[in-house]
């Protein structure tokens, strides 16, 4: 029970890497509070992780406005006394060309996945500093390390390498409050996010063609996230800030 008694926020927790983070948080001891756009389906994931359980609460509304980052974790602190961890999960992924992008879907991009996880993140370090430290661990993608031909994704790329520069940025800033910053980048996972954009004969078809994009010959699947998070979270990686971990199953090691 490594986060007995530990605080948590996870956003973007309805389903895929941030229900699975969530669910593992839980087990391990923390009281977990669950943020997402959708309510009802924020209430099915609490309901899986631990039905009735009072260390489980739901927190709807959209990270993209700073806002509903401060309400958050003001919720957290209320029901639960602090905050120790943030999870900034909440993304969103939809391929299409550079030529084609239009500004709104860029301020879609770069709002849900870079200024909401900017400031939830600094509402968050507020109420960690009152708890004498704590851990935030980002999701970025495996897409702002290097481009990937076959899902032109500029936008989102560009979106999660801001995602990659905060991490290095308040990792030095939010030192000496020891609040350790770090993030991983994943490759292809398979989760609902893929049902966004494609029917699910589209998912059933496309997803298995990348499975030997993956040296280790397979894709990601949520738990193969979740377990490098918690690990990030935890006082096992308490040497470790400002990183930004791959977790792709081998590709930025190179391809055969």
């Amino acid at each position: 029970m490594q986060f007995e008694g530990k605080v948590a926020i996870i956003t973007g927790a309805g389903s895929g890497i941030g229900k699975e983070t969530a669910k593992r948080l839980y087990g391990e001891g923390a009281s977990v509070l669950l943020n997402g756009r959708t309510e009802a389906k924020l209430a099915e994931a609490a309901k899986e992780i631990g039905a009735g359980s009072s260390r489980v609460e739901v927190f709807a509304g959209d990270i993209a406005k700073p806002a509903v980052g401060a309400a958050l974790v003001e919720a957290a602190e209320q029901q639960y006394g602090g905050l120790d961890i943030l999870i900034n999960n909440a993304g969103v992924f939809r391929p299409k060309s550079f030529s084609e992008i239009k500004e709104e879907e860029y301020d879609w991009f770069l709002n849900i996945i870079l200024k909401g996880k900017f400031f939830a993140a600094q509402a968050a370090a507020a109420a960690m500093k009152k708890r004498g430290g704590g851990a935030i661990v980002n999701t970025g993608s495996l897409w702002a390390l290097q481009a990937v031909g076959a899902t032109p994704s500029s936008a989102y790329s560009a979106a999660n390498a801001g995602v990659h520069a905060l991490t290095h940025n308040l990792a030095l800033e939010l030192a000496a409050d020891k609040i350790r910053v770090n993030a991983v980048a994943p490759a292809v996972v398979e989760t609902p996010i893929y049902s966004t954009f494609l029917n699910a004969e589209q998912v059933s078809q496309v997803l298995p063609t990348f499975n030997s994009f993956h040296p280790i010959g397979r894709n990601g699947q949520p738990q193969d996230v979740a377990e490098a998070i918690l690990f990030l979270a935890s006082e096992q990686a308490s040497w470790i800030t400002g990183t930004v971990l791959p977790v792709d199953g081998g590709v930025m090691a190179g391809r055969n």
